[in-house]
C-alpha cells in the first residue's frame, strides 16, 4: 500500500506559464493539433519549428528563444518530404533532430524521448502522428492512452520542453473532442488542442482554430495560405470557427465573405472615403483584418483625393475597352463629346463581380482626355 501523503495547498508555489506561442503552445505541457489529411496540420508543426529553430516570432506571438526540435514522424519521408518542407519554411536544420527508428519502433513509454530530449536541450518535440506512438496500447482505450501521456506529459513538464501531437479526424464528425481518432483522452490529456482545416475562404486558404485552451484563454483563429507554388505563410487573425473547419451542416456565413460583400455593396457605383468604410465595417462587426483581406481578394484600390483616401473596385477588361473606343473616336469636339456621353453610360452599365466604380473611371479619363471637362 502506497503511502499516505497529504499536501496543503497553501505550499504550493504558484508559477507563470511559460510561452512557446501564447495562448496556442505552452512549454512543459502537451498540444495537440488535429485535422483531416491534406489540411495542412504536418506543415503547420514543421512551421512552429522552423520558427522555433530561427527565434522567429508566431502569428500575434512574441519571439521566442532560438532552440533544437525533434520531430517524429511516422508517415513521411525525412529525406523526400520533412527536409525540404523545413527549407522552404526557412528553418535551422543544423538544430532539428530525430530518433532513428530503423531497428526499434519509438512509443510514448520509450525512455529514448527523454534521453534525447536531454541531450539537445530540445524546447519542442512534435510526434506526428499520435496514433503512431502508441506502440502495443490500445489508443480507443482510456486505459492504454491515460498513462502513456501522463508519462510524456511529466517528462515535458521536468524538462520544459513543449510536446505537440499531431493528430488525424475520424470519420464520424460530431463534438470537437469527439472528432479526434482514437480514445477522447487524448484530446483531454493535452492542454491545448488546435484544429486546421479550410475556411471557405479559398481552396488555399486554411485556419488553425483554438479549440481547447486550459492554460489561458483561447487563441484567435489564424489563417494561413498553402500554395503549391508560394508555399506556406501565415496569413493572420481570422474569423473561421469550429464548426466550419469540421465541416458541420450548412455553413453560416463566413467573416472574410460578409467582407468581402460589404465591400461590393458599399463601394458600388461610387469611391467612398476610407475612414467611412472602416467605421461602417466596425458596426456591422468586421474586423480590419479582415476588411483588408477582402479589400486585397476583391482587388480594390486606395486612391488619394486633395487630403482623403477613398476605397475604390477595380476597373474590368470591358471597361477598359471602352475608354480606348473614347480614344480612337478623334473625328470632332462635338462627336467626341457625344462618343464619351455614350460610353460613360455604357460603363454605368457594367455589371461585373465587383460592381465596376463609375466615378474611378471618370477620374482616369480625365487625366488622358480634356473631353471629360466639356461633357461635365
Amino acid at each position: 500500500m502506497a503511502e499516505l501523503k497529504i499536501i496543503k495547498m497553501s505550499e504550493i508555489n504558484p508559477e507563470p506559464v511559460d510561452w512557446l506561442w501564447e495562448p496556442y503552445i505552452a512549454y512543459g505541457a502537451i498540444t495537440l493539433i488535429q485535422g483531416d489529411g491534406g489540411q495542412g496540420k504536418t506543415t503547420v508543426s514543421l512551421a512552429i519549428a522552423a520558427a522555433l529553430t530561427k527565434g522567429e516570432a508566431l502569428p500575434s506571438g512574441s519571439s521566442p528563444i532560438r532552440s533544437n526540435v525533434i520531430i517524429q514522424n511516422g508517415e513521411d519521408s525525412y529525406s523526400h518530404t520533412i527536409r525540404p518542407r523545413l527549407e522552404q519554411l526557412g528553418a535551422n536544420c543544423d538544430l532539428i533532430h530525430f530518433i532513428d527508428e530503423e531497428e526499434t519502433a519509438l512509443s510514448f513509454a520509450d525512455e529514448r524521448i527523454e534521453q534525447t530530449i536531454v541531450a539537445t536541450n530540445a524546447k519542442l518535440l512534435i510526434l506526428d502522428p499520435v496514433q503512431a506512438y502508441f506502440g502495443k496500447a490500445n489508443m480507443n482505450s482510456a486505459n492504454g492512452v491515460r498513462p502513456l501521456l501522463k508519462k510524456l506529459g511529466a517528462v515535458a513538464a521536468r524538462h520544459g520542453c513543449a510536446v505537440l501531437l499531431v493528430g488525424h479526424l475520424n470519420k464520424k464528425g460530431g463534438k470537437a473532442q469527439y472528432a479526434g481518432l482514437g480514445s477522447i483522452d487524448i484530446y483531454a490529456a493535452a492542454r491545448s488542442v488546435m484544429t486546421v482545416g479550410c475556411t471557405g475562404i479559398d481552396e488555399n486558404i486554411r485556419a488553425v482554430v483554438h479549440n481547447k485552451s486550459n492554460l489561458a484563454f483561447a487563441g484567435k483563429s489564424q489563417a494561413f495560405g498553402l500554395d503549391p507554388i508560394s508555399g506556406f505563410n501565415w496569413l493572420g487573425d481570422c474569423d473561421t470557427t469550429i464548426d466550419e473547419v469540421l465541416g458541420k451542416g450548412k455553413k453560416p456565413e463566413s467573416q472574410f465573405a460578409k467582407a468581402r460583400r460589404f465591400i461590393e455593396t458599399t463601394l458600388a457605383g461610387r469611391p467612398v472615403p476610407a475612414v467611412e468604410v472602416m467605421e461602417m465595417a466596425e458596426e456591422q462587426g468586421i474586423s480590419l483584418s479582415t476588411l483588408n483581406r477582402a479589400k486585397e481578394a476583391l482587388g480594390a484600390i486606395s486612391i488619394k483625393q486633395g487630403e482623403q483616401w477613398f476605397w475604390v473596385l477595380p476597373i474590368e477588361a470591358e471597361c477598359r475597352e471602352v475608354y480606348q473606343d473614347n480614344q480612337h473616336s478623334q473625328d470632332s469636339q462635338d462627336s467626341q463629346t457625344q462618343h464619351f456621353q455614350s460610353n460613360v453610360q455604357e460603363v454605368s452599365q457594367c455589371t461585373t463581380l465587383t460592381n465596376l466604380n463609375n466615378l474611378a473611371i471618370l477620374n482616369i479619363l480625365s487625366e488622358q482626355n480634356q473631353i471629360v471637362q466639356e461633357v461635365f
